[in-house]
């Protein structure tokens, strides 16, 4: 069964996240110069998009493989992090965006390369690096992963989070005191490759009986790329460094609200039938990949979608409505290509759902 240490991470030329200043508390600085490490997938875009509606100078450094023809505005430096680095030696930043820290050794040859070039390194890093989920409320501080190896290079569902465990203490490693981490859980919305959250505004815009997991205060955290994007950038621009789990805050959201505004953002009209885990177990339905956004908040995963943001609200994390990031995403996913469309990477097959619904109707568990 699939769980939370899945991969959290898709082209897009997103909007400019608007009213940063607005939604965070302003921050007052001169133009910065920043480089940012990836800069063209899912949230490196979100990023580059508020960045320079800010007035600050980017420079992406990157393959130049994965949407090549973004941002030819934008100064890119081409090169591979794990073999070729040389287009950044000689260079100097205000600060560093690292949206692609995966593997320790990367991050120390990065870090270690920039250490006297920049001021300020950020590291996307995940909730996942904690060792347990099993604690409702659980801050920065709990206990992160520890790998059997911590030699192993290979990024896959076992190792994701304590690769990212060793890539944050790489960075400071290399840059003591300079260094900002931030953990974000499920990041969502327009251009998400992952079709994790993008499963539930494009089902229910299907529209008809919508099989839904569990109970409508099921809990459940994510937040919008374009709000974790603008919550990064205020922290450039304030200098803030510590570590900062970006997330929903516990008990904004749960399934009940994210559906509903699933259904107010269709176009067609959907019925919801909630049907409770065990059955759903019993029936071979799997959390966070059947059902994306959702696993029993029980036993080693008690504190699902209950992850403590207080530190980041303090330091200026804020949020857009819901039904903006449904709308914006059911939007995003009706622009894609028909292929695109026709075999999301996430969540249940429409056949898959009917045999299940028609289980749960022909059980005797289902309430009229």
């Amino acid at each position: 069964m699939a769980n939370r240490r899945e991969f959290l991470g898709a082209s897009v030329a997103a909007a400019v996240t608007l009213g940063l200043a607005g939604r965070l508390k302003a921050a007052d600085t001169k133009p910065m110069k920043i480089l940012v490490m990836g800069g063209t997938g899912f949230l490196g875009p979100h990023f580059v998009e508020a960045a320079r509606g800010r007035g600050h100078v980017l420079t992406l450094f990157n393959r130049g493989k994965t949407n090549p023809g973004l941002f030819p505005d934008i100064e890119q430096l081409h090169g591979d992090r794990k073999l070729d680095l040389k287009a950044l030696r000689g260079r100097s930043w205000d600060a560093v965006l690292d949206t692609s820290a995966y593997v320790p050794s990367d991050v120390t040859r990065s870090a270690g390369l920039l250490s006297k070039a920049v001021d300020h390194y950020l590291i996307v890093s995940t909730v996942s690096v904690y060792a347990s989920m099993d604690t409702p409320g659980m801050d920065e501080d709990a206990p992160l992963i520890v790998l059997p190896d911590p030699t192993v290079e290979t990024v896959d569902n076992s190792t994701y989070g304590g690769l990212k465990a060793l890539s944050e203490k790489a960075a400071q490693a290399k840059m003591p005191g300079r260094v900002t981490v931030v953990r974000p859980g499920l990041i969502v919305g327009p251009g998400d490759a992952s079709d994790r959250f993008t499963y539930w505004p494009a089902r229910v815009a299907r529209g008809g009986e919508v099989l839904a997991p569990e109970a409508p205060g099921a809990p459940t955290q994510f937040i919008d790329a374009r709000d974790l994007a603008a919550f990064m950038l205020h922290l450039l621009e304030t200098r803030t460094m510590g570590v900062f789990n970006a997330d929903a805050q516990p008990g904004m959201l749960n399934l009940g609200n994210l559906l509903a505004s699933c259904q107010r953002a269709s176009p067609v009209k959907s019925k919801l039938t909630w049907v409770p885990s065990d059955f759903l177990r019993r029936n071979d339905v799997s959390p966070w990949t059947d059902m994306p956004c959702w696993i029993p908040a029980q036993g080693d995963e008690a504190g699902f979608g209950r992850v403590s943001v207080a530190r980041a609200v303090a330091a200026g994390l804020a949020y857009r409505p819901l039904d903006e990031t449904v709308r914006d995403t059911l939007a995003w996913w009706q622009a894609q290509p028909a292929e695109r469309k026709v075999a999301p990477k996430a969540g249940m097959s429409p056949e898959r759902e009917a045999a299940v619904l028609k289980a749960w109707h022909a059980s005797g568990e289902a309430v009229a």
